[in-house]
Protein backbone atom coordinates (compact mmCIF):
# COMPACT_ATOMS: atom_id res chain seq x y z
CA UNK A 1 0.00 0.00 0.00
CA UNK A 2 1.04 3.64 -0.51
CA UNK A 3 2.48 5.53 2.65
CA UNK A 4 -0.28 7.49 4.30
CA UNK A 5 -0.29 10.30 6.74
CA UNK A 6 2.60 11.99 5.18
CA UNK A 7 2.53 15.92 6.41
CA UNK A 8 3.50 18.61 3.89
CA UNK A 9 7.55 18.54 4.79
CA UNK A 10 6.86 14.48 4.31
CA UNK A 11 5.24 14.78 0.92
CA UNK A 12 7.87 17.41 -0.14
CA UNK A 13 10.59 14.87 0.76
CA UNK A 14 8.79 12.32 -1.06
CA UNK A 15 8.57 14.43 -4.41
CA UNK A 16 11.95 15.71 -4.27
CA UNK A 17 13.57 11.90 -4.18
CA UNK A 18 11.02 10.93 -6.73
CA UNK A 19 12.63 13.91 -8.90
CA UNK A 20 15.77 13.23 -7.97
CA UNK A 21 15.05 9.68 -9.61
CA UNK A 22 13.62 10.73 -12.32
CA UNK A 23 16.84 12.99 -12.84
CA UNK A 24 19.00 9.86 -12.43
CA UNK A 25 17.63 7.88 -15.14
CA UNK A 26 17.25 10.83 -17.71
CA UNK A 27 20.76 11.74 -17.18
CA UNK A 28 22.00 7.66 -17.81
CA UNK A 29 19.72 7.72 -20.74
CA UNK A 30 21.60 10.61 -22.12
CA UNK A 31 24.86 8.66 -21.40
CA UNK A 32 23.84 5.52 -22.60
CA UNK A 33 22.87 7.18 -25.76
CA UNK A 34 26.53 8.52 -26.10
CA UNK A 35 28.25 5.88 -25.30
CA UNK A 36 26.26 3.91 -27.88
CA UNK A 37 27.43 6.22 -30.14
CA UNK A 38 31.35 6.82 -29.54
CA UNK A 39 32.22 3.05 -28.20
CA UNK A 40 33.05 0.36 -29.41
CA UNK A 41 30.84 -2.58 -29.84
CA UNK A 42 33.08 -4.85 -27.92
CA UNK A 43 32.78 -2.70 -24.82
CA UNK A 44 29.53 -0.82 -25.00
CA UNK A 45 27.71 -2.78 -23.29
CA UNK A 46 29.58 -3.66 -20.37
CA UNK A 47 29.96 0.17 -19.94
CA UNK A 48 26.28 0.94 -19.97
CA UNK A 49 25.67 -1.86 -17.73
CA UNK A 50 27.85 -0.58 -15.42
CA UNK A 51 26.60 2.79 -15.92
CA UNK A 52 23.37 1.55 -14.95
CA UNK A 53 24.13 0.44 -11.50
CA UNK A 54 23.44 3.64 -9.64
CA UNK A 55 19.95 4.09 -11.70
CA UNK A 56 18.86 0.99 -11.33
CA UNK A 57 19.05 1.31 -7.52
CA UNK A 58 17.88 4.60 -7.22
CA UNK A 59 15.18 3.45 -8.89
CA UNK A 60 14.23 0.37 -6.85
CA UNK A 61 14.36 2.67 -3.79
CA UNK A 62 11.90 4.83 -4.80
CA UNK A 63 9.80 2.02 -5.69
CA UNK A 64 10.31 0.68 -2.45
CA UNK A 65 9.65 4.39 -0.75
CA UNK A 66 6.27 5.12 -2.64
CA UNK A 67 5.00 0.54 -1.85
CA UNK A 68 6.42 -0.24 1.08
CA UNK A 69 5.14 -3.93 0.60
CA UNK A 70 7.48 -3.86 -2.41
CA UNK A 71 10.43 -3.92 -0.38
CA UNK A 72 11.21 -7.08 -0.36
CA UNK A 73 11.05 -7.40 -4.60
CA UNK A 74 13.01 -3.71 -4.90
CA UNK A 75 16.11 -5.22 -2.65
CA UNK A 76 16.43 -7.84 -4.11
CA UNK A 77 16.19 -6.63 -7.61
CA UNK A 78 18.86 -4.07 -6.50
CA UNK A 79 21.17 -6.71 -5.37
CA UNK A 80 20.86 -9.16 -8.16
CA UNK A 81 21.42 -6.41 -10.57
CA UNK A 82 24.50 -5.16 -8.70
CA UNK A 83 25.97 -9.04 -8.51
CA UNK A 84 25.99 -9.02 -12.37
CA UNK A 85 27.70 -5.11 -12.52
CA UNK A 86 30.35 -6.84 -10.25
CA UNK A 87 31.07 -9.57 -13.11
CA UNK A 88 30.74 -6.82 -15.77
CA UNK A 89 33.41 -4.63 -14.17
CA UNK A 90 35.83 -7.20 -13.69
CA UNK A 91 35.48 -7.83 -17.74
CA UNK A 92 35.95 -4.14 -18.63
CA UNK A 93 39.06 -4.01 -16.85
CA UNK A 94 39.96 -7.17 -19.23
CA UNK A 95 38.90 -5.56 -22.10
CA UNK A 96 40.47 -1.96 -21.61
CA UNK A 97 43.60 -3.56 -21.83
CA UNK A 98 42.81 -5.06 -25.50
CA UNK A 99 41.49 -8.38 -24.46
CA UNK A 100 42.24 -11.53 -22.88
CA UNK A 101 45.15 -11.79 -25.33
CA UNK A 102 46.46 -8.56 -25.18
CA UNK A 103 46.57 -8.36 -21.66
CA UNK A 104 48.15 -11.67 -21.90
CA UNK A 105 50.63 -10.42 -24.13
CA UNK A 106 51.15 -6.62 -21.61
CA UNK A 107 51.75 -8.80 -18.23
CA UNK A 108 53.12 -12.23 -19.63
CA UNK A 109 55.92 -12.21 -17.26
CA UNK A 110 54.01 -10.84 -14.21
CA UNK A 111 52.14 -12.23 -11.66
CA UNK A 112 49.05 -11.39 -9.80
CA UNK A 113 49.41 -9.91 -5.89
CA UNK A 114 46.79 -11.82 -4.24
CA UNK A 115 47.30 -10.39 -0.79
CA UNK A 116 44.53 -8.00 -1.53
CA UNK A 117 40.72 -7.25 -0.29
CA UNK A 118 38.52 -7.83 1.38
CA UNK A 119 40.13 -12.19 1.42
CA UNK A 120 43.38 -11.94 1.69
CA UNK A 121 44.66 -8.28 2.34
CA UNK A 122 46.12 -9.32 5.95
CA UNK A 123 47.94 -12.19 4.54
CA UNK A 124 51.49 -10.53 2.76
CA UNK A 125 53.27 -13.69 3.34
CA UNK A 126 51.08 -15.20 0.16
CA UNK A 127 52.97 -16.13 -3.37
CA UNK A 128 52.10 -14.03 -6.29
CA UNK A 129 50.62 -15.79 -9.24
CA UNK A 130 51.89 -16.29 -12.64
CA UNK A 131 49.44 -14.49 -15.20
CA UNK A 132 48.50 -16.69 -17.55
CA UNK A 133 44.85 -17.89 -19.20
CA UNK A 134 44.02 -20.84 -16.41
CA UNK A 135 44.58 -17.51 -13.74
CA UNK A 136 42.33 -15.21 -15.61
CA UNK A 137 39.60 -17.78 -15.63
CA UNK A 138 39.93 -18.51 -12.10
CA UNK A 139 39.34 -15.11 -11.82
CA UNK A 140 36.72 -14.59 -14.08
CA UNK A 141 34.59 -17.23 -12.92
CA UNK A 142 35.05 -16.10 -9.03
CA UNK A 143 32.82 -13.10 -10.23
CA UNK A 144 30.33 -14.90 -12.47
CA UNK A 145 29.49 -17.92 -9.88
CA UNK A 146 28.50 -14.49 -7.89
CA UNK A 147 26.27 -13.14 -10.60
CA UNK A 148 24.78 -16.90 -10.99
CA UNK A 149 24.41 -18.50 -7.54
CA UNK A 150 23.07 -14.84 -6.26
CA UNK A 151 19.63 -14.86 -8.29
CA UNK A 152 18.97 -18.42 -7.41
CA UNK A 153 19.64 -17.66 -3.44
CA UNK A 154 17.45 -14.11 -4.18
CA UNK A 155 14.90 -16.45 -5.77
CA UNK A 156 14.91 -19.31 -3.02
CA UNK A 157 14.30 -15.88 0.05
CA UNK A 158 11.31 -15.07 -2.02
CA UNK A 159 9.51 -18.34 -2.29
CA UNK A 160 10.08 -18.84 1.45
CA UNK A 161 8.93 -15.59 2.05
CA UNK A 162 5.80 -15.92 0.45
CA UNK A 163 5.45 -19.07 2.21
CA UNK A 164 6.28 -17.25 5.77
CA UNK A 165 9.42 -19.22 6.24
CA UNK A 166 11.80 -16.31 5.53
CA UNK A 167 11.95 -13.45 7.65
CA UNK A 168 14.52 -10.66 7.27
CA UNK A 169 14.94 -9.65 10.81
CA UNK A 170 14.54 -13.10 12.04
CA UNK A 171 18.35 -14.09 12.69
CA UNK A 172 17.51 -17.13 15.24
CA UNK A 173 19.95 -20.40 13.92
CA UNK A 174 16.36 -22.06 12.79
CA UNK A 175 15.34 -19.73 10.66
CA UNK A 176 16.42 -19.46 6.73
CA UNK A 177 17.70 -15.94 7.01
CA UNK A 178 20.74 -16.20 8.80
CA UNK A 179 22.08 -19.43 6.68
CA UNK A 180 21.05 -17.95 3.66
CA UNK A 181 22.56 -14.40 5.09
CA UNK A 182 25.83 -16.38 5.53
CA UNK A 183 25.99 -18.05 2.26
CA UNK A 184 25.17 -14.88 0.46
CA UNK A 185 28.20 -12.89 2.33
CA UNK A 186 30.83 -15.78 1.74
CA UNK A 187 29.72 -15.99 -1.65
CA UNK A 188 30.17 -11.60 -2.31
CA UNK A 189 33.67 -12.08 -0.75
CA UNK A 190 35.11 -14.25 -3.03
CA UNK A 191 33.48 -12.42 -5.94
CA UNK A 192 35.08 -9.20 -4.91
CA UNK A 193 38.24 -10.85 -4.49
CA UNK A 194 39.40 -11.12 -8.23
CA UNK A 195 38.10 -7.74 -8.87
CA UNK A 196 40.48 -6.10 -5.69
CA UNK A 197 43.78 -8.67 -7.83
CA UNK A 198 43.20 -7.51 -11.09
CA UNK A 199 42.55 -3.54 -10.07
CA UNK A 200 46.06 -3.86 -8.47
CA UNK A 201 47.43 -5.48 -11.67
CA UNK A 202 46.39 -2.51 -14.05
CA UNK A 203 45.53 0.52 -12.39
CA UNK A 204 49.00 2.19 -13.46
CA UNK A 205 48.13 0.30 -17.26
CA UNK A 206 44.82 2.03 -17.05
CA UNK A 207 45.14 5.26 -15.35
CA UNK A 208 44.85 7.26 -18.48
CA UNK A 209 41.16 5.65 -18.69
CA UNK A 210 40.52 6.88 -15.28
CA UNK A 211 39.98 3.33 -13.90
CA UNK A 212 40.81 4.75 -10.53
CA UNK A 213 37.90 6.87 -9.62
CA UNK A 214 35.78 4.31 -12.32
CA UNK A 215 37.01 1.81 -9.29
CA UNK A 216 36.16 4.15 -6.64
CA UNK A 217 32.40 4.49 -7.77
CA UNK A 218 32.20 1.04 -8.13
CA UNK A 219 33.18 0.80 -4.48
CA UNK A 220 31.22 3.32 -3.09
CA UNK A 221 27.67 1.99 -4.69
CA UNK A 222 28.88 -1.62 -3.19
CA UNK A 223 29.64 0.14 0.35
CA UNK A 224 26.42 2.27 -0.10
CA UNK A 225 24.27 -0.57 -0.89
CA UNK A 226 24.86 -3.49 1.09
CA UNK A 227 26.69 -2.67 4.27
CA UNK A 228 25.27 1.32 4.86
CA UNK A 229 22.43 -0.80 4.48
CA UNK A 230 23.41 -3.77 6.78
CA UNK A 231 24.39 -0.96 9.73
CA UNK A 232 20.64 0.76 9.32
CA UNK A 233 19.02 -2.89 9.91
CA UNK A 234 20.96 -3.70 12.13
CA UNK A 235 20.38 -0.61 14.45
CA UNK A 236 16.22 -1.01 13.34
CA UNK A 237 16.40 -4.21 14.56
CA UNK A 238 17.74 -3.20 18.37
CA UNK A 239 14.95 -0.36 18.54
CA UNK A 240 17.64 2.15 18.55
CA UNK A 241 15.86 3.97 15.45
CA UNK A 242 12.84 4.03 17.20
CA UNK A 243 9.55 3.47 16.03
CA UNK A 244 7.27 6.38 15.10
CA UNK A 245 3.17 5.55 14.59
CA UNK A 246 2.39 3.80 12.11
CA UNK A 247 5.73 3.04 11.21
CA UNK A 248 7.77 0.04 13.35
CA UNK A 249 11.71 0.74 13.79
CA UNK A 250 11.88 -1.95 10.86
CA UNK A 251 9.55 0.30 8.77
CA UNK A 252 11.25 3.73 9.35
CA UNK A 253 14.56 1.87 8.70
CA UNK A 254 13.53 0.81 5.20
CA UNK A 255 12.31 4.23 4.90
CA UNK A 256 16.21 5.59 6.03
CA UNK A 257 17.53 3.33 3.85
CA UNK A 258 15.55 3.65 0.68
CA UNK A 259 15.64 7.83 0.87
CA UNK A 260 19.57 7.75 1.71
CA UNK A 261 20.73 5.19 -1.56
CA UNK A 262 18.15 7.69 -3.71
CA UNK A 263 20.10 10.75 -2.61
CA UNK A 264 23.67 8.92 -2.74
CA UNK A 265 22.65 7.05 -6.45
CA UNK A 266 21.91 10.42 -7.58
CA UNK A 267 24.91 12.05 -6.71
CA UNK A 268 26.99 8.80 -8.20
CA UNK A 269 24.81 8.68 -11.60
CA UNK A 270 26.57 12.74 -11.81
CA UNK A 271 29.60 11.81 -10.98
CA UNK A 272 29.87 8.57 -13.31
CA UNK A 273 28.84 10.75 -16.30
CA UNK A 274 32.04 12.92 -16.10
CA UNK A 275 33.62 10.10 -15.37
CA UNK A 276 33.10 8.16 -17.80
CA UNK A 277 31.85 10.43 -20.59
CA UNK A 278 35.68 10.52 -22.55
CA UNK A 279 36.81 8.88 -25.96
CA UNK A 280 37.81 5.45 -25.95
CA UNK A 281 40.96 5.12 -27.48
CA UNK A 282 42.82 2.08 -28.02
CA UNK A 283 45.91 1.39 -25.84
CA UNK A 284 49.15 1.22 -27.42
CA UNK A 285 50.01 -2.17 -28.31
CA UNK A 286 53.04 -3.92 -26.11
CA UNK A 287 55.10 -4.47 -29.66
CA UNK A 288 54.56 -0.31 -30.26
CA UNK A 289 55.46 0.37 -25.98
CA UNK A 290 58.47 -1.67 -25.77
CA UNK A 291 59.75 0.04 -29.20
CA UNK A 292 59.19 3.09 -27.42
CA UNK A 293 61.30 2.06 -24.60
CA UNK A 294 64.08 1.36 -26.17
CA UNK A 295 64.18 4.85 -28.90
CA UNK A 296 63.60 6.38 -25.14
CA UNK A 297 66.91 4.83 -23.96
CA UNK A 298 69.04 5.26 -26.80
CA UNK A 299 68.17 9.37 -27.34
CA UNK A 300 70.67 10.10 -24.82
Amino acid sequence: SLPTGLDLPGRFLFAILTLMTLIANLVFIEEAVYIYRKIPSSRRSTIIFINAAAPVIATTSCIGMWIPRSSMFTDFTAAVFFAVVIHKFLMMMIKECGGQKLLLKRFENGRFKISTGPCCCCCLCLPRVRITRRTLFWLKLGTFQFAFLRPIFMFLSTVLWTNGNYTLYNLSPKGAAIWISCFIGVLTIVALWPVGIMFQQVRTLLSCKKIIPKFALYQFILILNHLQAAIINILAMQRIIPCAPPLSSSARGAYITQQLLIMEMFLITLVSRVVYRRRYDDLEPPECVAEEAVDNKQMP
